[in-house]
């Protein structure tokens, strides 16, 4: 076995944007929306609402992602107990969301600079194992059906990831706002069902928060509650106390009556490439025992040291205590002699 110690010069560092479909079989847009009956009527339907692509009883079936909602009374779902008011299901998930996202119990959400006052949202949640580093900016393609009066329209909404230059962060991230238009643009005044629509917000602001890192849509619930003149769907969110009233499946219906919800993944991979070389003086003996005499140490082949050839086919990447870190197996072997110099490329993804 041979060795030479490897130069700065020998190693490079690339990083690569790769991107997919987020949903089952890398599809981009999914059209089709299941829930399961057992789902729902389990201890987890009380916070959130399952979607697959296909029947949840299927062998294929997969989640893609889910839906909650979350308001900060406590309304549109049961209490914990009747007689201590505000705790409920739905106050919980507004908490779980208040901490991952504000990373404050005591700050409030606020959509395109407007702070609504009924603190409430839809959230939906892509499943961990449907993309890679995280949500890719601009693919967001989300088709929300209006059933609001003299309605008839999908409401299209995106981020606005194309329409900043600078990045906002908050606890979860990266934060866009979402708003009607696509391909991470908005559309202007009077692109949408109202004239006062303005930049593809509302009155109520953004129709809410975009958060690629973690996977994440927050949607405005009061902006979406809006008439379609005020740019809403007439969402018909509901708010009673201490009653399910089942805000998720609202959702969904709106949502699978349009069948279009669009998201790429995006993994940002690392590439360390190390260039090997084997000089013409290098690499051109080999160290097998069969070629040496057990008794007196003398080379058995004269071949072997008038005209030496070796065959490379294996290096190993060692640090300075001579331990192994990495092999890199070559497809064919590589004659080596005296006449010959090598120089092998060696791909490290990580």
């Amino acid at each position: 076995m041979s060795f030479t110690r490897l130069s700065p010069d020998d190693f490079l560092i690339s990083a690569d944007s790769v991107t997919a479909g987020a949903w089952t079989g890398n599809i981009p847009t999914l059209t089709n929306f299941n829930t399961s009956s057992v789902q729902v009527a389990s201890t987890s339907g009380n916070y959130y609402l399952n979607v697959y692509q296909t029947g949840s009883t299927q062998t294929a079936a997969e989640i893609q992602f889910n839906i909650a909602f979350g308001d900060a009374a406590g309304s549109g779902s049961l209490l914990y107990d009747p007689g201590i008011n505000g705790k409920s299901f739905t106050s919980t998930v507004y908490g779980q969301w208040q901490n991952i996202v504000l990373g404050d119990e005591n700050s409030q959400f606020v959509f395109g600079g407007v702070t609504p006052v009924t603190q409430s949202f839809y959230a939906i949640s892509i499943e961990r194992s449907k993309y890679k580093g995280n949500i890719f900016p601009g693919t967001l393609d989300l088709l929300i059906q209006s059933s609001s009066t003299g309605g008839n329209f999908d409401l299209r909404l995106t981020d606005n990831s194309n329409d900043v230059s600078t990045t906002v962060f908050n606890e979860a991230g990266r934060v866009f706002q979402i708003v009607s238009g696509s391909a991470g643009k908005a559309v202007g005044p009077g692109a949408t069902p109202s004239d006062a629509v303005a930049n593809g917000m509302t009155a109520s602001g953004s129709y809410g928060l975009f958060l690629p890192d973690i996977g994440t849509i927050i949607l405005n619930a009061t902006a979406l509650n809006l008439e379609s003149s005020g740019g809403g769907v007439g969402l018909s969110t509901l708010y009673n106390s201490n009653t399910a009233d089942n805000n998720p499946a609202t959702l969904y219906n709106a949502m699978s009556a349009s069948s279009n919800f669009t998201l790429n993944s995006q993994e940002n991979i690392t590439s360390d490439f190390v260039f090997v070389r084997a000089k013409n003086s290098q690499f051109n003996y080999s160290e097998n025992p069969s070629f040496i005499s057990g008794s007196t140490g003398e080379v058995l082949y004269n071949n072997f040291i008038n005209a030496p050839q070796t065959f490379i086919t294996t290096i190993g990447l060692y640090n300075d205590e001579n331990e192994l870190l990495a092999v890199a197996k070559l497809s064919k072997p590589l004659i080596k002699d005296f006449t010959k110099e090598a120089l092998v490329r060696v791909k490290l993804d990580f």
